[in-house]
Order: structure tokens, then sequence, then C-alpha cells
């Protein structure tokens, strides 16, 4: 015995007018949140690079990478 199971997806015909223009109007949306979250983790990125390119921040980040390995 086979079973199947229909998905009920509404024919373009069967929405109005109203959603199919909202639908529309968001064309590209996900596409402009996605340019927008790049553009901030390349900001974010370069913000972190200048502060760990500071000499006390490399300094403090040698030592602890030494007494680290030091340790064991």
């Amino acid at each position: 015995m086979t079973m199947t199971t229909a998905v009920a997806c509404p024919d373009p015909e069967d929405r109005s007018q109203a959603e199919v223009d909202e639908r529309e109007s968001e064309r590209g949306l996900a596409t402009a949140e996605y340019a927008i979250a790049t553009l901030a983790a390349a900001g974010f990125a370069g913000a972190l690079l200048a502060i760990l390119k500071g000499g006390d921040v490399k300094a403090m980040l040698t030592s602890l990478v030494q007494s680290a390995l030091s340790i064991g």
C-alpha cells in the first residue's frame, strides 16, 4: 500500500493582488540583509585587527601564549 501526501500550494491566480504586490515589494530584501551583515562583519574584523596590532595587546597575547605553553 503506497501513501502519498499532497501539499496544498495556492495557484498564482488564487492569490489576491495585495499578496502579489507585498511579495514583489520584498524582493531582494534578504540580499540586502546579507550585504549589511557582511559589511558589519568586515568592519568588525578591521577594528579587531587594528586593536590586535597595537603593541600593548600584542605583548599581552604573546605573554599569555608563552605562559600557556610553558605550563605543560
